[in-house]
Formats: C-alpha cells, sequence, structure tokens
C-alpha cells in the first residue's frame, strides 16, 4: 500500500484571521520546492464556491489553495461545503453534489456522518500527495462545537497533523488571542500547537520583539513569524466579511471624477470573487453599496449572485433598491446581472418546490423579458461561451432554469464540462442595456471584459493580459515572496517527517 502523505494543519484563533492566505502561501511555496501538495478543508461556510473539471462544486478558498499549488481542484479538498440560505440554515454540498438542506441544530446531529466522508476524503487525497495542508474554520476553540468538530483539532489529531495557529494583530488583542485560545484546549491539544504565525501587522517590526518574546516565553511555543499587511497584490477572500462595513459606499462617497462600477451588496451575496477583476484595474473604481442612493454617476451597476434569490429580491423592494434600479435604466444606465442577479432581472421567480423558503413565486424587476423557475437538479458545470465571436470561459452554479425569447439570448455555449453543445445562456434587452448570464467567471476572459467595458463607454480603461487566472497565478508568488520573507520556513517545514524534511533540503 502506498505510503500516505504527511499533514500539517493551519488551524486560527477566530474566523478571517488568515488561515486561507497562509495556507495558500505554504501551498505555493512548498510546490516550488518540490513537493506535490494539497489543500483540504473538511468543512467549508461559504457562498463563494466553484465548479471542478468533473462538475463538482466545492469552496473557492480551496480553488484558489489548489492553484497555488499548481494541481486540478477536486471535491475530496473539501467534501463539506455549507451554502447560507438564512440566519440559521444552510444548504449542504457533500462531496461535490447538493445533499441537503438543514437547520443548525438538524445538521449536528449529522456531523458523526460528515466526519466519516470527510476523512475519506482526506485519505483519498493522501494516496496522491506528498503533503496535505488542512485549513481549520473559525476559531479552534468554540468549546460549544469542539464535542461535533469535523475541521479542526479533530481533524489534525486524526491526520496526526501539527498544527500552526494563526492570530490576527490588525483585530487587536493578539496576545489573549493566542494565549486564550491554548487556555481553552486540552492538554492534549495544547501540545498539538506547534507554533504561531501572527497576520496582518502594520508598522515596525521590531518594535514587536518584545510582544513575540513574551508570546514564546509564555506559552513554550514558538512564533514562526509576523507577516505584515500587504497591499501590493490581491488574493480572493473566502467570505464577504471583507466587502462589509467600511469598505461600502455611503451617501455621496463616490468619486465623480472616476469611472466608478456599481455591485449592490444583497444579503445573501453569493460569489463577490467574480468581481476581483473589475476591482484590479487601474483605472476604474469598483464599489459594493449597500443604502439604496442615486446611480446616476456610476458607468455601470451589477447584480451579483445570490444563495435566496426570491429572499433578495424581497429586500430590494423593500429597501427602495427596485425603484432606484428601474429609474437607473430609465435614464440610460448599464445594468448587468449574474447567476441570481440575472433571476432577478426577469419578470418573475417561480419556487414551486420551495427551493429557497415556502413555495411560490416573486415578482421581478422586469428589466428583461425572462421567467425563472427554481428546481432541481442543481446545475454545476465548467462552461466555454463565445460573446459575440470573443471565447470565454466560465462557471455554473444554479437551481434555476430561465428563458429568455428566441434571438434576446447573450451567450453562445459551446461546451460543459467537457461535452459538446450548442445552447444559449443569459439575455440582453433591446437596447444593448440590460444584460443577464449564469456565467460566473465571466470577467477572466481579458477580451470579455474589454467588450463589456467598451459597451459601458468605458473603452479607455485598459485591461492587461495579465488578467483573471494569470493574475491570479502572479499574486500567489508573490503572496509566497511575502510570506518567505518574514515566516521562518525552515521551522515550519521542520514540523514535517524526515524524509519530506530531506526531500526539501536537497532541493533548497
Amino acid at each position: 500500500m502506498k505510503k500516505q502523505a504527511a499533514c500539517l494543519a493551519v488551524l486560527g484563533t477566530g474566523s478571517d484571521v488568515g488561515k486561507s492566505i497562509v495556507t495558500t502561501a505554504l501551498c505555493r511555496i512548498l510546490v516550488n520546492r518540490g513537493l506535490r501538495v494539497a489543500p483540504f478543508k473538511a468543512q467549508n461556510m461559504s457562498n463563494n464556491s466553484g465548479v471542478t473539471a468533473e462538475g463538482a462544486e466545492m469552496g473557492r478558498a480551496q480553488i484558489v489553495q489548489a492553484e497555488a499549488a499548481r494541481v486540478a481542484p477536486h471535491c475530496d479538498m473539501n467534501p463539506v461545503l455549507l451554502k447560507p440560505v438564512s440566519d440559521v440554515g444552510a444548504q449542504v454540498v457533500l462531496n461535490g453534489a447538493a445533499w441537503i438542506d438543514a437547520s443548525a441544530r438538524s445538521y449536528t446531529g449529522k456531523k458523526e456522518f460528515l466526519f466519516a466522508e470527510s476523512r475519506a476524503a482526506l485519505d483519498r487525497l493522501r494516496q496522491r500527495y506528498d503533503l496535505i495542508l488542512l485549513e481549520g474554520a473559525g476559531s479552534c476553540a468554540e468549546v460549544n462545537l469542539m464535542a461535533h468538530d469535523i475541521v479542526n483539532l479533530r481533524m489534525a489529531a486524526y491526520a496526526r497533523a501539527p498544527v500552526v495557529l494563526v492570530a490576527d494583530i490588525d483585530r487587536g488583542g493578539v496576545f489573549a488571542q493566542i494565549v486564550g485560545t491554548l487556555a481553552c484546549l486540552s492538554p492534549e491539544e495544547q501540545d498539538r500547537i506547534s507554533g504561531f504565525v501572527i497576520n496582518r501587522f502594520r508598522g515596525d517590526l521590531t518594535l514587536f520583539q518584545p510582544g513575540i518574546d513574551w508570546i514564546e516565553q509564555r506559552t513554550g511555543k514558538p512564533v514562526f513569524g509576523v507577516l505584515p499587511w500587504f497591499k501590493h497584490f490581491h488574493i480572493e477572500a473566502e467570505d464577504a466579511v471583507v466587502i462589509e462595513g467600511p469598505k461600502l459606499a455611503r451617501h455621496n462617497s463616490l468619486d465623480a471624477d472616476r469611472p466608478t462600477i456599481g455591485v449592490i451588496r444583497l444579503p445573501h451575496i453569493s460569489n463577490f470573487t467574480d468581481f476581483d477583476p473589475l476591482a484590479q484595474l487601474p483605472d476604474c473604481r469598483l464599489v459594493y453599496l449597500e443604502q439604496p442612493q442615486s446611480l446616476a454617476q456610476l458607468q455601470a451597476v451589477i447584480l451579483p449572485g445570490s444563495k435566496a434569490t426570491s429572499t433578495d429580491l424581497q429586500w430590494l423592494d423593500q429597501t427602495g433598491w427596485q425603484e432606484r434600479l428601474r429609474r437607473y435604466v430609465d435614464d440610460g444606465g448599464h445594468l448587468l446581472g449574474i447567476c441570481g442577479g440575472y433571476q432577478m432581472l426577469g419578470t418573475w421567480v417561480h419556487d414551486p418546490d420551495g427551493i429557497e423558503g415556502p413555495p411560490g413565486s416573486t415578482r421581478g424587476l422586469g428589466l428583461l423579458p425572462v421567467e425563472t423557475v427554481l428546481k432541481a437538479p442543481k446545475t454545476t458545470t465548467r462552461t466555454a461561451f463565445t460573446w459575440g465571436g470573443i471565447a470565454g470561459y466560465g462557471y455554473e452554479i444554479h437551481m434555476g432554469q430561465s428563458r429568455c425569447p428566441d434571438g434576446q439570448s447573450l451567450l453562445c455555449v459551446q461546451d460543459r464540462n467537457g461535452t459538446s453543445c450548442n445552447d444559449a445562456d443569459g439575455c440582453i434587452s433591446a437596447d444593448q442595456r440590460v444584460m443577464g448570464t449564469y456565467m460566473h467567471g465571466f470577467f477572466d476572459t481579458p477580451a470579455i471584459t474589454r467588450r463589456w467595458l467598451s459597451g459601458i463607454g468605458l473603452s479607455h480603461v485598459a485591461v492587461d493580459q495579465l488578467h483573471g487566472p494569470a493574475a491570479r497565478d502572479r499574486a500567489y508568488d508573490q503572496l509566497a515572496e511575502h510570506a518567505a520573507a518574514y515566516l521562518d520556513i525552515e521551522a515550519i517545514i521542520a514540523l514535517l517527517p524526515r524524509d519530506l524534511q530531506e526531500r526539501l533540503s536537497h532541493r533548497s
């Protein structure tokens, strides 16, 4: 039997402390050193998901990490994905396919089954790689949840993985984060923590040396490094927390002298990473809009994906956004809907089987002649398409099927999951100013982005060929360089089995 791959776990003192970033950095650093590396997160909770070549759905964070490790994403890297549809419920995607909708309480009763499924996925990965980098979820010291943990210390123990604990100094209280996390753990769990990485430091690192000394003396464990905040490159975010709060554009806060594209920050927004290529353009600005406001100064507005289309449509109506959007279009504005946003642009969204809540129908914005029926099975495809003869490549994740009149579709679909086809996708208004598509990753192709920008009057905005996937790959190299400059990589490598240490020392 082939020897199982070694494992190393990256856990956190809380949510959004930088576990995904550290894991992504180690993926690229160690694959550059010659190891076959794969990421793994037993359970991910996010509405940012993607599709593998096999048509399986998984969290985008592990897709990013697989890209950093230069391997094809596979749902074994994220066997359980929770996609929240309310504050207390989520769709459960198991091994790449929609499984059940579950409340938080009912989901707890399925944890042992899901832990077994996650162990099996990890075991399969360990047959194919040299090293598996396990990412945790939230805090690894949530004492009320630890008995049913399937993603943090319990999984690390199953994998016999040493743990690097990540803390975030930018949010304050980093010493309490670290010492408090250890205090919540049993002596055996404390022993599994091998050391710490402190993330998001601002200022003069030398001034923090007394803090490092205190942590090491207090805990008896090393600080593997302090990562300064970075702004010179961009890595996709896992959670919508990054587009909340002060980053949202408020009333009268938009820069009228700079071309600006607005994205409506829906309550159940999904796959907002679709817009990262636009956010990285140097000559225009991308803003997320939560509070209803005048849109007159925007070159275009985007309705993004949603995990609860009917609920978010009702939110648009109740908040006054529907009126604002209709007025914007009446005044000559350009509006794009992607996936759930595309469904919202139509006349009706029907949910006869209660896919997203109580059965019924919700009136749409009526800006496209499209009617949508939400129904199973879920569409999850990698999709090749053309738009006006320009080839693009994206992915689809949706429960609904939308009908658009002949002659008004937006894209020609040529291939889904490796199978040739001759289908249509999306819809465009007669005046070309309102359009919708199911295609996530729409802006990953430079020529597609250029055509869309030209259509909204921004043909002068430069789109580099280093865009979409190529830009992401460059950013992984920049992240690896950044992390290697500030982390003691050799000390982290010393946590691995001796045979891997020797292989890495020969290749360094």
